[in-house]
Formats: C-alpha cells, sequence, structure tokens
C-alpha cells in the first residue's frame, strides 16, 4: 500500500471480494483505499446522471498512480467512460462517444472483471454495445458491490472538493 494512497475511513465492500481488497488485516482493507473512495463517488455520480462530476472523481485520482500499471488503466478507463456519456446525453455527440468508449474498452483489457467493486464485465459489454446502439445506454447504471447505487449529497460534495 502506497501512504498516498492511504485512508483508513474507507468502508470495506459490501459484498464480494473484489481485486484491490485485501481484507481486515490492513488499515482501511484496501490496497488503495483512496481509489475505492474515488470509484464509489464516481459510481454513484455516474449512476445519477452527473457523467462530468464522475469523471472528476476518476480524474483525479488517475494522477496517483504511475502509466501503465492496472490502477491507471482503471482509473483511465472510467473516465473515458464518463466522458462518453457525457458527450451522448449532453451534447448528442454519438461519434465523440465512440471515439472515447473506443478508448476506454483499450484501457479497461487486462483489468480484473471486479476490480475495486466495480462489475467491469457489465461495464465493457455496454460499452461495446454502445459503440454500434447508443440507446443500450439509456437507463444503464454501473454496478458495484452488486448494487446500483446512485449520488447522495456526500458524493457531491466530494466532486465539489476536486474542482
Amino acid at each position: 500500500m502506497d501512504e498516498h494512497t492511504s485512508d483508513p475511513d474507507v468502508p470495506p465492500p459490501t459484498r464480494g471480494d473484489p481485486a484491490g481488497w485485501l481484507g481486515t488485516d490492513t488499515t482501511s482493507g484496501w490496497e488503495h483505499a483512496t481509489l475505492r473512495k474515488a470509484t464509489v463517488h464516481g459510481v454513484r455520480l455516474f449512476n445519477a446522471g452527473k457523467y462530468h462530476e464522475s469523471h472528476d472523481c476518476f480524474e483525479a485520482e488517475w494522477y496517483n498512480y504511475g502509466r501503465g500499471t492496472t490502477e491507471s488503466k482503471f482509473l483511465h478507463g472510467m473516465v473515458q467512460v464518463a466522458a462518453g456519456a457525457y458527450k451522448h446525453y449532453d451534447f448528442e455527440d454519438d461519434d465523440g462517444m465512440r471515439s472515447l468508449f473506443e478508448t476506454a474498452l483499450q484501457y479497461l483489457q487486462g483489468v480484473p472483471s471486479d476490480f475495486y467493486g466495480v462489475d467491469l464485465l457489465d461495464v465493457r459489454t455496454v460499452v461495446t454495445n454502445a459503440l454500434s446502439d447508443p440507446a443500450v445506454l439509456d437507463g444503464w447504471c454501473i454496478e458495484l458491490d452488486g448494487g446500483r447505487p446512485t449520488a447522495t449529497a456526500e458524493d457531491e460534495a466530494y466532486a465539489e472538493r476536486l474542482e
């Protein structure tokens, strides 16, 4: 665990044993607790349709990791997923969405399917299908720890602190 990514206040997963979870024998239980925190906030904001704020959560954490690491690839991929959804919904720019989603798929390749609680198999499947049919995004929410959580005031406050 890197000291710059530790946070003893990050709770364990609500379900499962995702990649990144080391168990209760460590300070927070997460290899990179700040990555988990950013992921939880980013997923909730994405699921609430706040794609720009979701993007910011993933992007701010991405800078903690070196190029080519699994953590960096995951975060960069999720930045692209959020940005692609933003292009689709806020600008009706499906060509821009496709470009971002294609890049996201490249970054997410090889990242474990349950990384820090995110169901990446579902993310990759939906993003792939959206390349030919953007309508598959309608109503789609990212799964985290087996659920599809949405944003709270806490998530919005987290994103605001990143600005």
